[in-house]
């Protein structure tokens, strides 16, 4: 049907409708069109809200569909430009109802334009990709594909958009704008010719030639053509943006920098403000290298040390730089670490063997914290056995097992390696682990390795120190005749003289004699040693006392006495001793008179000794002998009343017992014995008591009241008292002969009299035997029968035995009320010293730090203690008052210590001597301080571990945040064994590299 036919049957089919209708739809339709087309006008105009409200007026009053479809397009597209929230579901709702509408293609593509046009790209592709490019005029085409181009160019997909683009290369009015992307996409894949080549068409254009130049500058730098890098950059420098002038700084400093300009590199390197504000660490490293190549090593190291957690080649190179820009400016630590760290990695197997070489020399040189020297030295020997330095690092190999100390390690390593045979060092660190060890107490492992030094007796002075230390073992260990022994072969070498412990020998040599009770070779051997010159007058004075009492022993009294004056005059700590073994002695030679005034005086002079109680008792029995009763009675008063705890008080009693006995006061001495009976029941001196009370009653024929007294009494039957006595003469009689029987026979009798007579010495002499038999557990039971007893001749040493036990097995709960028990009543002053020394240690080991701190001021206070107790009680006043963050006083009790220690205590008092440094913010101090502690006491990890945190906190303190990285990750690595310095350690490193992450892009933290 042509168009004129279809024309005349429209024309008549109008004429058909009634006009009345006709007419009032038209005016309708009329009116409705009106409106549209001044929606339409307002759109137009982009007045897009208004026009909005008509068109969808309109939509809702007409019929017709075409204009309902196109007021829902116009409807959509106004809510896309007034960026409302449902504008996209508009657009969906019309293509979806009207989906043959001319407009569906329109519609996306003006969305798609909209977008592009306000930069918001993501959505630009979303509408772009629905868009039918058939449909599109050519210009519509061109702008279709650059808009779609340089959307994928924006969201960086560059090999869509290169192909959008490349479609309109050529056009005019895009072609320019194509190329310059195309040139910057073929510049971020590296394709600089092609980029070169699409740049250089666009040059000419104004605003793109400031960013060309620098893609020129960075594409010269990346070909390798430095200094056509360097001029194109210094042209554009002065005129370019803020944000590529620091591009340019590094384009320029970089290429000055491969050119090895190193001098004209610095200040644009400096000026480089980094990727968003930060650096990487190969930029560090150029800057770095740049000043290290100008010998300015301080601000080379500035650099370098922000290299964290490095581990490339990069940083490889760059640690083995710092640590000879430290080695430069004398920071031998800092380059040990380095060092360390650059030997680790396997970029560049050169640096890699150099740097092992450096940090071997240096571990010899000032010590290493991490693993021992020698540790560190056979490692490279091992690993590099053909170098040109294993002459040089066998020498220090040789020296270092000795200047280590770290003599454990060293032994295991010249028993194992298979570098190493030199016999001589052998002989040394063998001697030098035996003493270590006999420091530590450990005696039978002590004795071993003197042994073993002796099998290799190369250096004579070694070996007549070995025999020497080895006897002393032997003394500690009991083994008094071979220690004799052994002291006789060392007198008898030639290089004993020569040997700084030589003018000991014949004082241990008494001692040793009079163990054995070879008196009069004690003597002997200590009058020797007196005749000694410069010798320290406690031990002199000490002497003189052993002499006395070897001779006293030997009933050489005379001489005995002479001695006990030499030691008198001397005035030393045990001069009331002297003193009163003086007096004794003038009893033994009929002196009782003198006797008397020698012990009246003592009691005047030494009011606090715990001999008072001896003494008293003592000149009692004197007044006896001499017939001054009264005196002997006030004597004897004077213990019972002044010192009611003494083991004199059940003695005292039974000889005022005796006197009124002997006087013929029956009923006086009945109440005396009767009070050691009730007070001390089963002991020596209750058991005479009663035998005495028999003789009174039988005297009185009161026969069946001491019958009725004696039912009462546990330890005591009549009946049994022959068999009693018989069975324990014959057990006490295997014990005095040493025979192996003596344990069953004290046992059988035990079992058989269970409450006999004799049970008190039958408990303690069968604790004794089975201590000596190595059963010390089975002994516990003898001695708590012994020490239940209230205070008697062997209660002293079997709470001084019972109490070892316990502290030997750690049951300090246990051991705590025994020492406090024999502080209270000891007479032996050792036994006090003893005491107070492992209450102070038992109350430490059960977090007691208030008992502990005033035990040791105890033994501090106490003018009889020995040298090596004193810095015991030092030591833990100091570990107490940490515990107690009473720091003031832990610093001044470790500062003592300090002064007098060895070994593994002086590793912890060097420890917090850094430590306080460290408070007071003296870091460098500080961690000479810990360098101390690495060349002297590497063998004790954990004060070594410790060190090396405290070290780290210092170095970031003082700057250097790679130190204390990297110081900070080998703690980590190395000290597994100890997991509460690693979690300091992590917990320190964390807050470190967060902090400096703040700067470096290069650091990956913890998330």
């Amino acid at each position: 049907m042509n168009r004129f036919i279809f024309l005349i049957l429209f024309v008549i089919g109008i004429l058909s409708i009634p006009s009345t209708l006709f007419a009032q739809q038209s005016a309708i339709y009329t009116n409705d069109l009106v409106t549209y087309n001044k929606a339409l006008e307002l759109y137009n105009n982009k007045q897009f809200l208004a026009a909005q409200r008509l068109f969808d007026f309109v939509r809702d009053e007409v019929s017709d569909e075409n204009i309902k479809a196109d007021c829902s397009y116009y409807i959509a597209n106004c809510a896309v430009w007034l960026n409302q929230k449902n504008a996209d579901q508009l657009m969906e709702d019309f293509v979806t109802q009207y989906p043959t509408s001319i407009k569906k293609n329109a519609a996306y593509l003006d969305v798609a334009n909209y977008y592009f046009d306000n930069g918001n790209y993501a959505f630009a592709r979303k509408w772009y990709d629905r868009v039918d490019q058939s449909r599109l005029s050519r210009a519509e085409q061109e702008k279709y594909n650059f808009n779609n181009g340089y959307a994928y160019f924006k969201i960086q997909r560059f090999n869509e958009a290169r192909k959008y683009l490349n479609r309109v290369q050529n056009s005019a009015q895009y072609g320019s704008q194509s190329k310059y992307y195309l040139g910057f996409i073929a510049y971020e894949g590296d394709d600089y010719q092609e980029a070169t080549k699409l740049f250089d068409e666009v040059r000419d254009l104004k605003e793109y030639d400031k960013n060309l130049s620098y893609f020129q500058s960075d594409m010269s730098f990346k070909s390798g053509n430095f200094q056509e890098a360097i001029d194109e950059g210094l042209k554009q420098l002065p005129t370019a943006k803020p944000t590529e002038k620091s591009e340019l700084n590094k384009i320029i400093g970089e290429s000055y920098f491969n050119l090895q300009e190193y001098d004209k590199a610095i200040p644009y390197l400096q000026a480089y403000q980094g990727r968003k504000g930060k650096w990487n660490n190969t930029d560090y490293y150029q800057l770095g290298y740049a000043y290290y190549k100008q010998s300015d090593y301080q601000s080379a190291i500035a650099e370098f040390n922000k290299i964290i957690s490095g581990n490339n080649a990069v940083a490889q190179n760059a640690y083995y730089h710092l640590a000879e820009s430290y080695l430069e400016t004398g920071k031998k630590q800092e380059a040990l670490n380095a060092f360390k760290n650059a030997s680790e990695m396997d970029f560049d197997p050169k640096i890699k063997k150099d740097a092992f070489y450096n940090y071997a020399k240096l571990s010899y040189d000032i010590g290493n914290s991490y693993e021992s020297t020698p540790t560190v030295l056979l490692a490279f020997l091992d690993q590099y056995p053909d170098s040109v330095y294993v002459e040089e690092i066998n020498e220090l190999l040789i020296s270092s097992y000795i200047t280590s100390k770290n003599y454990k390690e060293a032994m295991t390593l010249l028993e194992t390696s298979r570098n190493f045979e030199n016999k001589i060092i052998f002989q040394k660190v063998a001697f030098y682990r035996g003493i270590e060890l006999f420091n530590k107490g450990e005696y039978t492992a002590a004795k071993k390795h003197f042994d073993l030094s002796l099998s290799q007796p190369r250096d004579q002075g070694y070996v007549a120190k070995a025999t020497y230390w080895k006897a002393e073992s032997d003394y500690l260990l009991q083994n008094f005749k071979e220690a004799l022994i052994g002291y006789k072969e060392f007198e008898g070498l030639l290089e004993a003289e020569t040997t700084e412990v030589f003018d000991n020998l014949y004082y241990n040599i008494g001692y040793t004699y009079f163990k054995i009770k070879q008196y009069e070779q004690a003597a002997e051997a200590f009058s020797k040693f007196a005749k000694q010159s410069s010798i320290p007058k406690e031990k002199l004075a000490d002497t003189y006392l052993r002499i006395g009492d070897s001779y006293f022993v030997s009933s050489k009294y005379w001489p005995a006495m002479e001695a006990y004056n030499s030691a008198i005059k001397l005035d030393g700590k045990d001069a009331d001793y002297a003193h009163y073994q003086k007096a004794i002695s003038y009893g033994f030679v009929d002196r009782n008179e003198q006797k008397i005034k020698d012990l009246e005086l003592f009691l005047k002079l030494y009011e606090r000794s715990v001999y008072k109680d001896e003494a008293l008792y003592q000149l009692g029995n004197t007044y006896v002998a001499v017939n001054k009763i009264a005196d002997a009675i006030a004597a004897y008063n004077k213990i019972i009343t002044t010192m009611p705890n003494s083991i004199y008080v059940p003695k005292a009693l039974l000889k005022q017992g005796l006197i009124y006995y002997n006087g013929n006061d029956g009923a006086r001495a009945l109440s005396k014995f009767k009070k050691v009976v009730a007070d001390y029941p089963g002991t020596p001196e209750s058991i005479q008591a009663v035998s005495t009370a028999r003789l009174i009653y039988v005297d009185l024929g009161k026969t069946n009241e001491y019958a009725s007294w004696v039912k009462g009494l546990s330890f005591i039957d009549i009946s049994n008292e022959d068999l009693d006595n018989t069975a324990y003469e014959a057990a006490e009689k295997q014990y005095l002969d040493g025979s192996d029987n003596a344990v069953q026979a004290l046992e059988a009798y035990l079992e058989q009299f269970p409450n006999g007579i004799h049970q008190l010495k039958s408990h303690f002499y069968l604790a004794q035997l089975l201590v000596m038999n190595g059963q010390k557990m089975q002994s516990i039971p003898h001695y708590k029968a012994v020490i239940a007893y209230e205070n008697t001749e062997y209660t002293e040493e079997s709470l001084a035995k019972l109490a070892q036990i316990y502290l030997q097995d750690k049951k300090y709960e246990e051991a705590i009320p025994i020492l406090e028990r024999l502080e209270q009543m000891a007479d032996q002053p050792e036994n006090i010293v003893f005491a107070q020394s492992n209450l102070m240690k038992s109350y430490y080991s059960l977090v007691n730090y208030t008992k502990t701190l005033a035990y040791a001021q105890k033994v501090l206070a106490n003018p009889k203690v020995q040298e090596d107790v004193k810095a015991d009680a030092k030591l833990f006043l100091a570990r107490a008052a940490m515990q107690t963050a009473d720091e003031a006083t832990a610093e001044k009790a470790y500062a003592e210590v300090r002064k007098i220690a060895s070994g593994e205590i002086a590793a912890e008092a060097l420890y917090y001597e850094a430590y306080f440094k460290h408070v007071k913010k003296e870091y460098k101090s500080s961690n000479a301080s810990i360098q101390e502690l690495a060349k002297n006491y590497s063998g004790y990890k954990l004060y070594g571990a410790k060190g090396l945190v405290l070290m780290a906190k210092n170095f970031y303190q003082l700057g250097d945040a790679y130190q204390a990285t990297y110081i900070l990750e080998s703690v980590i690595k190395n000290f597994t064994a100890y997991p509460d310095v690693m979690a300091e350690a992590k917990k320190e490193l964390q807050q470190i590299k967060s902090e400096e992450a703040k700067t470096n892009s290069s650091i990956q933290t913890e998330q």
